[in-house]
């Protein structure tokens, strides 16, 4: 077994025992400074009989009065052991440096993404029972960032008092994907129909019994579109079935699910049963590997709720702790289906690092060491997340993706994760990129103009519409212009009209979310339905101005905009007051955007200042010299 840390303080990262070593051979030790490993000379290492876990231990657990008195690690030199050393061990490690938690890695490389930041990384297999048990033994707790590890170690650990979460027989279920699919299935969660195979009989039988195409799988260590074929027709099993390795391979069948968008949610799940779940998320996948999340999914509230409903019975049937993905299909005709879940941080996860107040790393890191789980929800109104996969093998790939990552450090609300990995492989997962904004599209603006190099898809997008029922009542709307200009707040200015143009009206009220706009300032004269139709299309808040007639006056404005029925509500203004409607929208924009916020109240300083300016003149001159000045 092989050793290196980022700093010398490896040494003590194995507990207070200061020794380390196999019992049949003795280790090597490697510190790492920049990455570059060097051994001890001469270093003679010997483990001790006494496993780290003892009362030396920095790290504390103490007592708790929740649910079955489980134990709550406090932070501050807690051990957490990680099996894998890929993308995710390395962001776990990072979200663990914010709270002094010490994250010891087991990966088979000894330059892997998390060997540069981990407290201490042991290169080892961590499908090697023996690898495990002596690293496991080093740790507070025993967690996983991939669940294809030696799950009949982890068990016998957890019988020897080794703290594994999530459970090793969660991690057991999840690494067969047939048994996967029994479990979920006895606990009434929908998932689409599977048959096991173990002949060509039966895989006839199942083409048979559910049609073509024909889903095949392998039952283990199948990701990112491998251990998967399509059989078309009859004639195409025998080779898809040989794609997959044969029956040996250990195989199943699933019906084809005809699904219209793949969703994902993340399940944080605590160690007293506690849930909370993320966002819905729409995942679009390359080559069967995930390759842009949408945050959040643009489904209906409906299927959202559906979504969480069978996310949270599918983690609520898995034992123990942590964050786990929940992936699955929606149908033409509504149903949200169970592909599959992750025991671990997932990629649909990724974004959560800039868009939400917990991001899954922290959350899971929460979740294992028995600490209160965080607030899950999205600080940002919407988030994409992109995959830097391999578009070349070596160099010329690496090179193709050095110049995306220049690109996305010109876009606005651009994060960029690169994984450091060893060698570049076409598809492989090299690094991600998450732009968040105000809406939707804008992130996928933002998105396309970096993969497209094209500045002009960077133009500013109006934050609020400023629309009215005709041209004669610009003179009264102008004023909002002026005082979004003022602001410095980007806007559109338009006619729509509720009575002579309602399909226009419908569009625009319909698509106003998507294109950005935040606020809408609607004027209107006479009937002044145009505010209130408005309102009724769109779920963003509506200012309307009551526009001054020869009849009335004005006031059949006011009231028939006040005069709104319950459920759809419309703020208003004086009559013809159109620079009020648009400070209030500037106020309602600042409660996002700081600087704003900063402009407004400035704006309410500048207004007192003035005020006292007057007074004190008109106290110094007197009223009559002040009316002549």
């Amino acid at each position: 077994m092989l050793l290196h840390s980022s700093s010398a303080a490896c040494l003590s990262s194995l507990g207070d025992h200061r020794s380390y070593s196999n019992h049949s051979a003795s280790a090597t030790l490697f510190l790492n400074f920049n990455r570059r490993s060097f051994p001890l000379p001469a270093l003679k290492l010997r483990m001790s009989s006494a496993p780290a876990r003892s009362s030396q231990i920095r790290a504390l657990t103490i007592s708790s009065e929740r649910k079955d008195d489980l134990p709550m690690h406090v932070v501050t030199g807690t051990k957490v052991g990680v099996l894998g050393g890929g993308q995710l061990g390395k962001m776990l490690c990072q979200a663990a440096s914010c709270m002094s938690i010490k994250v010891l890695t087991l990966d088979p490389l000894e330059n892997c993404p998390a060997s540069g930041i981990s407290y201490c990384h042991v290169v080892g297999d961590f499908n090697d029972g023996e690898a495990v048990r002596d690293f496991a033994k080093r740790c507070d707790v025993v967690t996983v960032e991939i669940e294809h590890v030696d799950a009949v170690m982890l068990e016998k650990l957890e019988q020897q008092g080794i703290d594994c979460q999530p459970k090793a027989s969660t991690i057991r279920i999840i690494q067969d994907k047939y048994l996967q699919k029994v479990h979920f299935s006895r606990h009434g969660i929908p998932l689409p129909d599977f048959f096991e195979i173990d002949n060509i009989e039966s895989a006839e039988k199942a083409g048979s019994l559910y049609g073509y195409p024909l889903m095949i799988k392998c039952k283990r260590l199948a990701y990112d579109g491998r251990g998967n074929a399509v059989a078309h027709s009859k004639d195409e099993l025998s080779s898809a079935l040989t794609a997959l390795g044969g029956f040996g391979r250990g195989l199943y069948v699933e019906r084809w699910t005809p699904f219209v968008k793949e969703l994902s949610v993340i399940v944080a799940r605590g160690r007293d049963g506690c849930i909370s779940c993320y966002p819905v998320v729409e995942t679009i996948h390359k080559n069967n590997i995930c390759h842009i999340v949408e945050a959040p999914a643009d489904v209906s509230q409906k299927i959202k709720e559906l979504s969480l409903d069978v996310a949270q019975k599918a983690v609520g049937s898995l034992e123990g702790a942590g964050v786990f993905a929940v992936e699955l299909f929606l149908t033409g005709d509504g149903q949200v289906l169970l592909n599959e879940v992750a025991p671990r941080p997932h990629n649909s996860g990724h974004h959560t690092i800039e868009s939400c107040y917990t991001s899954q790393y922290e959350q899971h890191l929460r979740a294992v060491l028995g600490l209160p789980l965080g607030d899950s929800s999205m600080k940002t109104p919407a988030a994409i997340m992109y995959n830097i996969l391999g578009e070349d093998e070596g160099e010329p790939g690496l090179k193709l993706a050095h110049d995306l990552i220049g690109r996305a450090l010109k876009v606005p609300g651009a994060s960029i994760h690169w994984y450091d990995k060893s060698d570049m492989r076409k598809l492989r997962k090299m690094g991600h990129i998450t732009i968040t904004g105000s809406s939707m599209n804008i992130v996928k603006s933002r998105l396309n103009s970096m993969l497209n190099n094209d500045q002009s898809q960077t133009a500013v997008i109006p934050q609020v519409a400023i629309i009215m029922g005709s041209d004669s009542d610009l003179p009264i709307m102008k004023d909002a212009a002026v005082v979004l200009k003022n602001f410095d707040v980007p806007f559109e200015v338009t006619i729509v009209s509720a009575h002579r143009t309602p399909d226009r009206m419908y569009s625009f009220a319909s698509a106003a979310k998507d294109r950005g706009i935040q606020v809408i300032i609607a004027g209107a004269g006479g009937a002044a339905h145009l505010p209130g139709m408005v309102a009724s299309l769109t779920s963003l808040p509506v200012i309307g101005i009551p526009i001054r007639t020869a009849s009335l006056d004005g006031v059949d404005s006011l009231l028939s905009i006040v005069q709104m029925p319950k459920g759809i509500p419309v703020a208003t203004v004086a009559i013809g007051n159109a620079a009020n409607a648009a400070l209030l929208a500037v106020r309602i924009l600042a409660n996002g955007d700081a600087k704003l916020w900063d402009r407004v109240v400035k704006y309410q300083e500048d207004m007192k200042e003035t005020v006292l300016t007057k007074a004190e003149k008109i106290e110094h001159e007197g009223w009559e010299e002040y009316l002549k000045s």
